[in-house]
């Protein structure tokens, strides 16, 4: 993902979960594990200013596996959301005055990593 288009504004991260930040149902086995380049993409690109929202079908009775993962990984987020629909995710938003777009998305292969 090339982030050098990206202002030097804060943002607002919105991920998908499983699939995206951790192995698509490893919960189901009671551990979630990282993708390849996850723990490097949130050093290198989300700084404490960032917000962080997760997003995910999960549902919420397997709360606490994705923190705890997280926590051992040193991945800082803001909240996830349980019990999402498991359909598209479509965001909507407007262009700045200046011109600057204030939404991108990104459709990556499932369990590939970043």
């Amino acid at each position: 993902m090339d982030t050098s288009i990206f202002s030097g504004l804060n943002k607002t991260w919105i991920f998908d979960l499983d699939g995206t930040l951790v192995i698509h149902n490893g919960y189901k086995c009671g551990e979630d594990t990282l993708l390849p380049g996850i723990k490097n993409f949130f050093d290198e690109n989300i700084i404490d200013t960032d917000y962080v929202l997760i997003i995910t079908a999960r549902h919420s009775e397997f709360k606490g596996i994705a923190e705890k993962c997280f926590l051992e990984n040193g991945i800082e987020y803001d909240k996830i959301i349980y019990d999402m629909p498991n359909g598209e995710r479509i965001l909507v938003n407007d262009i700045k005055p200046s011109g600057l777009k204030t939404a991108y998305s990104y459709n990556l292969d499932r369990d590939a990593g970043l």
